[in-house]
């Protein structure tokens, strides 16, 4: 049964939405156990890095409250878990607040983590340039005057920053150079990703279609997003297969030991009869994924071949 908020504790750490941060990990680990294959990784970078995701990843979070409650989405007949600020405990200026608090964290701990990762200003530039984007991407996914998710591009987001520049950029951060077999892993963690917005997205197919909220289930309808579902999973496994044909690194395979856990949450997701049966895949999803990357760090650097 989905939990209703009572304290303005409870609304905080709602809003904060801590089941989303281990995906948001996930690729900085994925991209930080590459370069520790590669024999270049460094701590630093990774803590940096984890900050900043983390940060970013709750200005998502508190912006996505506040956008869905301005835009009316999150509504009092709304199935979804109780939101934050649709439950009155919290303002809509104490959510901008706290949305300019943890952008500005983002920022400086982006900063710190360009300054001790790069030296040459023009890849200084390029990955602030990046840096500032996630964070406007963070915003204005569901916040101002033309929210991106309304139009049914939170997906491609994801894919971006959770999947291709998560993995690829930390991985370069530790090592300022490129691999193109690194891109695979990538794309695995964007299709994760973007299927952890899709069960999101299917369990709010009623209240996103009421508000106008035009996500992809919306778009094609819940049985199609389903079958997108079902793509999203599969393709991420078979993209770790194609890494480790190109690499040879076959211990790498060790991450698909979790596919049987995702193959169940695709069926638990496919089987879901309301908002409620589908939620708590949402959460399994994000955890499947993280431990999905710690499995494929171990079978690369400590079972593979150096």
């Amino acid at each position: 049964m989905i939990q209703t908020i009572q304290t303005k504790k409870e609304a905080w750490l709602h809003a904060v939405r801590l089941r989303t941060l281990p995906l948001a990990l996930a690729s900085i680990f994925a991209g930080s156990f590459l370069a520790a294959y590669k024999e270049v990784f460094r701590w630093e970078i990774l803590l940096f890095a984890s900050l900043t995701t983390i940060f970013l990843q709750i200005l998502s979070n508190l912006s996505n409250d506040y956008g869905d409650t301005v835009h009316g989405a999150d509504h009092q007949d709304r199935k979804g878990p109780v939101r934050a600020v649709q439950s009155g405990l919290i303002s809509l200026p104490e959510m901008k607040k706290a949305m300019y608090l943890f952008g500005g964290l983002a920022l400086i701990s982006g900063l710190f983590l360009l300054f001790l990762a790069v030296q040459d200003w023009v890849l200084f530039g390029v990955f602030l340039g990046l840096g500032l984007a996630a964070i406007w991407a963070s915003v204005s996914y569901t916040s101002g005057n033309n929210p991106y998710g309304y139009a049914g591009l939170g997906d491609i987001s994801v894919f971006i920053f959770f999947g291709l520049l998560g993995v690829y950029g930390t991985y370069f951060l530790h090592s300022l150079s490129w691999d193109d077999a690194v891109i695979w892993i990538g794309i695995a963690l964007g299709l994760f990703s973007a299927a952890v917005l899709n069960i999101n997205n299917i369990r709010d197919i009623e209240s996103d279609t009421t508000a106008g909220k035009k996500s992809i289930p919306v778009r094609i309808g819940k049985k199609a997003a389903i079958i997108y579902n079902w793509f999203l999973i599969l393709g991420g496994n078979y993209c770790l297969i194609v890494f480790a044909f190109i690499t040879n690194e076959w211990t790498s395979l060790l991450a698909l030991a979790i596919f049987p856990l995702m193959i169940r949450i695709a069926m638990n997701v496919q089987r879901g009869k309301d908002s409620e049966a589908i939620d708590p895949n949402l959460k399994k999803m994000a955890i499947s994924t993280l431990f999905w990357v710690l499995l494929f760090g171990i079978g690369l650097v400590f079972l593979g071949k150096s």
